[in-house]
């Protein structure tokens, strides 16, 4: 018989405390001193992630039914009274303890938050016991390292945190192995997983997690509770308003495989109902620590089709949208003015979070961002965090202006960016092929599996120092109308130093860094652009 880990009070989430000093709480205390709590201090960006979707459902569920539940569907037919609700919340600056010890204790059924319930395991699907065997019926498990993420697993793999095998797994504790039990069912991969047989229906492949390869962005406040509160998405939103809403620990029953999903309802089902993949931890005797796991899939039906209320929408070319894909390369600020400007005649469409924000609370909003770049099937690159100033002043509807002068500003940015790196490419191949026509007006053909190191190396210096310029652009009184040249400056010192001072005495690199200089110059005078 293992020891149990309920995830209520259990330290298992960091936090760091508006006094400055660190913690570790359970959901309970969580929610009790969100007040107290500045920020997350969770290691694992893609666990924050799909942690704040959890804490924003449980969020709707905490207060009194009858005054000031944030789920209540008779409030969300009216979203101005929704929004009249959600400033009461705020107002109030702190969730009741009675509150939380009502929810936690009473409306959900117990073992529902222990990791390792016998029968209601925490986010995972104790069938897997049976239905993930071998031809003998054997179990057939995923191991913890496949749990693990960053870990390597099989034969290849890529070793991000460590050197781990499958031959000698390492055990992790309780605590951690529940951010990446989240971190599995909402970023997890696609293709070839453990076979899981139903009946006479066994298969070993699944979909990729819902948010997979994607960034998420939150308006973030002066403490968690403020933070947790703007969380909780509006109801306006379309999904089924006729079924009731529940989230997994709270279903009577464990979703059928073979059956169709569960219609998405709000708030609690858009957030923690469209998982793919199906989890099962193996705990340690004393249960204090997890050493293997089963990891399948947990549906073949279609994806559910619902807006995710935290992140960005680009049009593709066949003009639907997507979720904009994280990428390790990219700066939070330059996603800034889709965060900041209306949808209507975008070909970008912000999170609808961002919506209808109390406009009191604007000057000391930030929005942070947790995104984990990745394919959609196995390759794990690289996950990050990022948190803006407190920007959220200047959504459109609150300063037009300032919102589309943003906008000017981040396009001029990555017009330089790109003009940089189409010269540094120029450069490099005028340099180093000896019948390439140096003239100034000799058309280049470039060859696009030979870049070249100047480009790489000249984004690498360019783009830290364009974030500078562009928050030294958005200061008080800086705006300019032509806010291009400050970028210009940057890519010309980038360039410079991606080619280095080797070269200089070559005529035919500093007849190549010459032209490469002029393409890029050319950018501060639109017509000869």
């Amino acid at each position: 018989m293992t020891g149990g880990f309920d995830l209520r009070d259990e330290p298992w989430i960091p936090v760091r405390l508006l006094t400055g000093g660190s913690a570790r709480l359970g959901l309970r205390e969580l929610f009790k001193r969100a007040h107290e709590i500045d920020d997350l201090e969770l290691p694992l960006p893609p666990a924050a992630a799909g942690l704040m979707r959890v804490l924003a459902a449980i969020t709707s569920r905490i207060g009194d039914h009858s005054v000031d539940r944030l789920d209540d569907p008779d409030i969300a037919e009216d979203i101005a009274e929704w929004l009249r609700l959600r400033r009461r919340v705020l107002k109030a600056g702190r969730f009741r303890p009675e509150d939380v010890d009502a929810y936690f204790d009473e409306r959900v059924p117990p073992g529902r938050f222990d990791l390792f319930d016998e029968q209601r395991p925490f986010l995972q699907d104790p069938r897997l016991r049976a239905e993930c065997v071998d031809a003998k019926g054997a179990p057939n498990t995923s191991g913890v390292n496949k749990l693990v993420m960053g870990r390597p697993t099989g034969i290849n793999g890529a070793v991000l945190f460590g050197h781990f095998t499958d031959i000698v797994p390492v055990p992790i504790p309780a605590a951690v192995a529940a951010w990446h039990l989240i971190a599995q069912l909402y970023f997890g991969p696609s293709g070839q997983c453990t076979p899981r047989r139903i009946t006479g229906y066994r298969t070993g492949s699944g979909d990729a997690a819902p948010l997979r390869k994607s960034v998420s962005y939150f308006p973030w406040g002066p403490d968690l509770f403020t933070s947790l509160v703007l969380a909780v998405p509006s109801p306006k939103v379309e999904v089924d308003w006729d079924t009731d809403d529940t989230c997994p620990w709270e279903e009577a029953h464990l979703a059928e495989p073979l059956k169709p999903i569960a219609p998405m309802t709000w708030p609690g089902r858009m957030l923690t109902g469209r998982f793919r993949h199906a989890v099962l931890l193996v705990p340690s005797p004393d249960g204090r620590q997890v050493t293997d796991a089963y990891i399948t899939w947990s549906t073949h039906e279609p994806a559910p089709e619902v807006r995710d209320p935290y992140q960005i929408l680009d049009r593709r070319k066949d003009g639907e949208f997507q979720a904009r894909e994280a990428d390790g390369a990219r700066a939070l600020w330059r996603d800034l003015d889709s965060l900041l400007l209306k949808d209507s005649r975008q070909d970008t469409q912000r999170p609808p979070v961002l919506e209808g924000l109390p406009t009191s609370l604007l000057p000391l909003l930030r929005v942070r961002a947790w995104g984990f770049d990745q394919d959609g099937q196995q390759k794990d690159s690289i996950w990050f965090r990022s948190t803006t100033p407190q920007v959220l002043t200047w959504l459109e509807e609150n300063d037009a202006e300032m919102a589309h002068y943003i906008k000017r500003c981040h396009a001029a940015a990555e017009q330089v960016g790109e003009r940089l790196d189409f010269a540094a490419r120029v450069a490099w191949k005028a340099a180093t092929d000896s019948n390439v026509d140096l003239s100034p007006k000799a058309k280049i053909k470039l060859d696009a599996r030979k870049p070249g190191p100047w480009a790489s190396a000249a984004l690498t210096r360019f783009w830290p120092q364009a974030e500078a310029e562009f928050w030294k652009l958005t200061g008080p009184h800086e705006r300019t109308e032509q806010p291009v040249g400050p970028f210009v400056r940057a890519a010309i010192a980038a360039l410079d130093e991606a080619i280095g001072q080797a070269g200089r005495a070559d005529i035919r690199v500093a007849r190549a860094r010459h032209r490469a200089r002029s393409m890029i110059l050319a950018l501060l005078n639109p017509t000869s652009a």
